[in-house]
């Protein structure tokens, strides 16, 4: 069927993938305003891929347009070979992880822009504070209608990827007790968080049209949303994941939410559907993923239990089994496995502070599985030449 094999040329379902990465100083392992330092030489190899934020210590990149994970594999090391050479030229490197363990927001430059400037001005303190790294995937939709319908119901999966993917759980050198900081960081900004669910299209264009005319906003990509229909790119975009630490991490994440969205749109079409749940009890679940990851336990609203983060994700692994071999995504979304038994980024983290007591380890921890199998020295000769 086309709607689930990439390689039918009317495949909907593409893969995009955005990473924020964090400029490491090797020495001091704390944060480098640097970007400005090195965008024009990125920029001449990656074009348009790579591109600053709002803080001059992350740099973001994003994938091309993708049809299947290992596509998207092969874009992410690219990527993270082409920043991680580049800051190597200038004797820095990169990571990969929800939130620095220790560094401060407040010793942070504010990239040049008049954009940035302008959210500083908006948001003032709480946007000097969004020193946070996510990973945004976007995942092509039939059309506008499919899109909203699936972003109702896949609304309810939206905490369970934010416990695979946490990576979070230190601030400003403490451990905060959360698996994703991130998440509670983000909660400063205006309409972020679980997205309501809507009738039609033209009721969320409405709702758009209302901000716009009211001046809340300027633009439709500034609702930043867990998970919105892309204003530009005609992509559902779900971004509720923390940046995930190793390259495995990051495709398992795109592969199951692909795997999530075919699968809802293969139940429409058999005329079958799976329950929309409410806001108010989807992020109790939202909670339980930032505060405990893959610790916890998740609300099953449809048994109306509590049931462990592990099970679930055993549950949600059976429900998209049927259409994970044609989408050629199960080595991939298998890596759960590993991620159950050896833990998220965050235990990882967590772990090797209690062993070690040095919190400078745990970023020197993230700076190697940041770069874990991707050929560096190749991607500098690249950049090189």
């Amino acid at each position: 069927m086309e709607y689930r094999d990439p390689g039918h040329p009317n495949f909907p379902f593409t893969i995009g993938i955005e990473e924020e990465y964090q400029i490491i100083d090797p020495e001091t392992r704390e944060l480098k305003s640097y970007i400005t330092q090195i965008l024009d030489e990125g920029q001449l190899i990656l074009r348009e891929q790579m591109k600053p934020e709002m803080h001059q210590s992350i740099v973001e990149v994003g994938t091309h347009v993708c049809r299947t994970v290992d596509e998207a594999r092969n874009e992410i090391i690219r990527l993270r070979g082409a920043i991680g050479s580049l800051a190597a030229s200038k004797g820095l490197r990169i990571a990969a992880a929800g939130t620095h363990p220790f560094s401060s927001w407040q010793k942070q430059d504010i990239y040049p822009h008049e954009r940035y400037y302008g959210v500083i001005e908006e948001m003032q303190e709480a946007a000097r504070r969004l020193l946070i790294f996510g990973m945004h995937v976007h995942i092509g939709m039939p059309d506008n209608e499919t899109c909203i319908e699936i972003m109702n119901v896949a609304r309810y999966f939206l905490p369970h990827l934010l416990a695979l993917s946490t990576s979070s759980p230190f601030w400003m050198g403490r451990k905060t007790g959360f698996q994703s900081y991130r998440s509670i960081i983000f909660t400063n900004f205006p309409r972020t968080g679980i997205p309501d669910t809507f009738q039609s299209y033209a009721e969320f264009e409405q709702y758009i049209n209302i901000l716009l005319k009211t001046h809340s906003i300027d633009n439709g990509k500034k609702v930043w949303w867990d998970a919105r229909p892309h204003p530009m790119f005609g992509t559902l975009e779900v971004r509720i994941c923390d940046i995930a630490t190793k390259v495995d991490e990051a495709i398992m994440i795109a592969g199951l939410i692909q795997a999530i969205f075919v699968k809802i749109y293969s139940l429409f079409r058999q005329n079958q559907t799976f329950r929309v749940y409410s806001r108010a009890l989807i992020n109790e679940n939202k909670w339980r993923a930032a505060r405990y990851g893959m610790g916890g336990k998740l609300i099953d609203f449809g048994k109306r239990e509590e049931l462990s983060a592990h099970d679930l994700m055993v549950e949600l692994r059976e429900f998209v089994d049927d259409v994970v071999d044609d989408l050629g995504s199960r080595a991939a979304i298998d890596y759960i496995d590993q991620v159950l038994k050896h833990g998220t980024s965050a235990e990882r983290q967590l772990r090797t502070y209690e062993e070690t007591g040095d919190i400078k380890a745990v970023v020197d921890q993230l700076i190697r599985e940041t770069m874990e199998g991707v050929p560096i020295d190749q991607a500098t000769q690249e950049v090189s030449g």
